[in-house]
């Protein structure tokens, strides 16, 4: 399922119109990820990206992953109705062609001290490198199976709180991670980050769900943040990048 992006030196695996599901350098190239140091708007965030890697000599087909926050959780129309206009830029930039988007992404929404409008976090791209160590990104996935169907539909153990929902959930989604890194050819062994987004206790189920799969290798970050879309509630995204910056 994996396809080339050449434009933007990496390789991806197709998901939907507003994200791919990961992207890895190709051969000669790493990723580097920049954080900012406060967020930034979106149109803002796009032109501060498009400077930064023009400024590094890089095309602006190489921008290969964002990581964005957003205000609050879309419903399913607004989510799709956002994502829209975000591809717009992508379009300008010769990434996105209508039907295939080779970026991947993660959309949450912080508990506390949201941002005014969706913003950005962080980004990634690629760039050469001598170095044979791969680097990759995996997307942002919550508890929602793949396929047709609205969320509701296809949400594990919609609105279902409960002990073993919730360990059901964070098992799906850790058991996603491990089907997108398997795309790749790759395993938690190879991760330098794993990020986990939810306003819920995950203590009771991190030994068993994560730790002992060997999703914390390298620690787990944990941002207070809601999925992007309501009634989701847990995500997950990891990577393996050597160079990272914040600015």
């Amino acid at each position: 399922m994996v396809s080339d992006f050449e434009a933007g030196n990496y390789r991806f695996i197709p998901a939907v119109f507003q994200y791919s599901s990961g992207a890895q350098a190709s051969a000669g190239y790493e990723i580097e990820r920049v954080r900012f140091d406060r967020l930034l708007p979106l149109a803002e965030g796009f032109a501060r990206i498009a400077a930064y890697i023009q400024g590094t000599g890089r095309p602006l087909t190489s921008f290969c992953a964002c990581e964005l926050r957003s205000p609050a959780a879309f419903t399913e129309e607004g989510f799709r109705a956002f994502n829209q206009h975000y591809v717009k830029t992508l379009a300008e930039w010769g990434i996105y062609d209508g039907s295939s988007n080779p970026v991947a992404r993660s959309n949450v929404c912080p508990e506390i001290d949201p941002p005014s409008e969706p913003s950005f976090y962080a980004f990634s791209f690629t760039r050469p490198s001598s170095g044979a160590s791969p680097s990759f990104v995996i997307a942002g996935g919550a508890e929602a199976r793949g396929g047709a169907g609205s969320y509701p539909e296809r949400i594990v153990r919609y609105r279902d709180l409960s002990p073993e929902a919730w360990r059901e959930k964070v098992r799906f989604t850790t058991g996603e991670m491990e089907r997108r890194l398997a795309e790749f050819g790759f395993t938690w062994t190879e991760t330098t980050n794993v990020q986990a987004y939810t306003v819920h206790d995950i203590h009771p189920v991190i030994v068993d769900e994560l730790v002992h799969r060997g999703a914390t290798r390298s620690g787990l970050t944990w941002h207070f943040c809601r999925p992007p879309v309501v009634d989701l509630e847990y995500e997950m995204d990891c990577r393996r990048v050597l160079r990272e910056v914040v600015i």
